[in-house]
């Protein structure tokens, strides 16, 4: 057993564990820089993102001790469960800020859609790396596309708009790596459209379609639903080179910036380190990127192929999603940083799917 440990440590991809710890630590800084801003004495947040890093790396060390292949052969066993945990959290779930997607275990707020996304992964690795899939593509693009609305439509019933947007661009990105047909996106474009401009008349609420405006325009009523935004782009534009230095960003220190450990550390980061800041964290999630990339090229295993692909499309979408919204780019939709944002569920499931990969990495290479 001591060899295999020793084994499996020496094949481990340091790279890409220091590029996820390092993005971990910067975002624990800012953590630490906005509880003591805002004079929080006890420094609980930053206490309990701590933890969950911790928590987070130890389960990524057991992961990666986990065949990626056991996965792999329950992966209708995990659907059901993610079906299952979705449903859960509707009927006994706790409500926080309008949404009813948590359980409350010992003081800490466990989110299923987080754990959700990596099922879907899972699944649809498995499924496009099936032997008939090329042969039968209209088969395997409705039995993707009925799993992942499934999945979804639990997550819009909580209602969290932002995961649900997250487990379609997982579904879509999978199907442009499988090389599905452009006939198959001009069908989910109509779709889409349909059941927008559906929604839009029927479903959608004030406070939603709001959203949608200030995207269009982020200057749209910026004393209210614009705010957030608003004062994210400020906190951007006054970092300038080498930023305030940390702990002094006026935007977030003095509370006119609101979610600033959440969804909006990315502008946190701008005005306390600046332009030099922002270039060190996209050098973190280069490394992060690359060293993934490489153990795609190295796996001769489809499944481990779509597994990876999947998870950067993951990591990618999210942070592409959240440092739209600081900027301005993207409707503000409740989407984490990757590694940085505070809240245990994200990173736990974040070091969960590293876990995996290095699994993959490690078995591709004894």
């Amino acid at each position: 057993m001591l060899s295999r440990i020793k084994l499996y440590l020496k094949n481990l991809d340091w790279l890409l564990f220091v590029s996820v710890l390092l993005l971990a630590i910067f975002g624990l800084i800012e953590i630490y820089s906005i509880a003591l801003g805002q004079g929080s004495a006890d420094l609980l947040d930053f206490k309990k993102q701590v933890f969950f890093i911790g928590l987070g790396v130890l389960l990524l060390f057991i992961f990666s001790f986990i065949d990626f292949q056991f996965l792999k052969s329950i992966n209708h066993y995990l659907y059901i469960g993610g079906i299952l945990f979705l449903t859960s959290v509707l009927l006994v779930g706790d409500t926080i800020k309008g949404t009813k997607g948590w359980f409350n275990i010992l003081g800490f707020g466990i989110q299923p859609v987080e754990i959700i996304k990596i099922i879907l992964i899972i699944f649809l690795a498995r499924l496009f790396s099936t032997a008939t899939f090329k042969t039968r593509p209209l088969k395997y693009f409705i039995i993707s596309g009925l799993s992942t609305l499934g999945l979804v439509a639990l997550v819009l019933a909580q209602p969290d708009f932002g995961s649900a947007l997250i487990l379609l661009f997982i579904w879509v990105f999978m199907l442009i790596v499988a090389g599905f047909d452009k006939k198959y996106f001009i069908v989910i474009f109509l779709a889409s459209a349909i059941v927008f401009t559906s929604a839009w008349l029927f479903f959608f609420k004030d406070y939603q379609k709001e959203r949608i405006l200030t995207f269009l325009n982020p200057t749209y009523n910026s004393q209210n639903q614009g705010y957030n935004i608003s004062q994210a782009i400020i906190a951007v534009g006054s970092g300038g080179l080498t930023g305030r230095g940390v702990g002094f960003g006026s935007q977030s220190q003095l509370k006119f910036l609101p979610e600033s450990h959440t969804d909006f550390i990315f502008a946190v980061i701008a005005e306390e380190l600046g332009f030099m800041g922002i270039v060190l964290l996209l050098v973190f999630y280069g490394l992060f990127f690359l060293s993934s990339l490489n153990a795609i090229r190295k796996s001769k295993d489809d499944f481990a192929i779509f597994f990876i692909l999947g998870s950067l499309g993951l990591i990618f979408i999210e942070m592409f999603i959240n440092i739209g919204m600081n900027i301005g780019l993207m409707p503000v939709v409740g989407i984490s940083l990757p590694f940085i944002s505070y809240g245990g569920s994200s990173i736990v499931a974040s070091f969960i799917l590293i876990g995996i990969i290095q699994n993959i990495i490690i078995k591709s290479k004894i």
